[in-house]
């Protein structure tokens, strides 16, 4: 299954690297694109859900790195509820 990297970039202008099990995450964000934060998280909770239920598929078990990323992400989100800017950029996507 290949793996993924996607740079983001949160409202305040801080960089994260955030990690996918499988190339699914390509099909809900692009690199340059950005999202409004609502919108951001939830592709991000539909993309990892997928990519966690893959690895269930093929390993028999969920994958604990796409729901702890996911889990970052909604923690992190809950950060910025007044923050003047709520966009999320995604950077890039690279396979690991």
């Amino acid at each position: 299954m290949p793996e993924v990297q996607f740079e983001i970039v949160w409202p305040d202008g801080e960089s994260e690297v955030c990690y996918s099990p499988s190339s699914v995450i390509q099909t809900y964000f692009y690199a340059g694109e950005s999202y409004d934060l609502e919108e951001f998280v939830a592709r991000s909770r539909q993309a990892l859900t997928t990519a966690s239920d893959r690895v269930q598929q093929k390993y028999g078990h969920p994958c604990r790195l796409a729901l702890a990323q996911l889990q970052a992400i909604q923690e992190k989100a809950n950060h910025y509820p007044n923050h003047p800017s709520q966009q999320v950029k995604v950077v890039y996507l690279k396979a690991i």
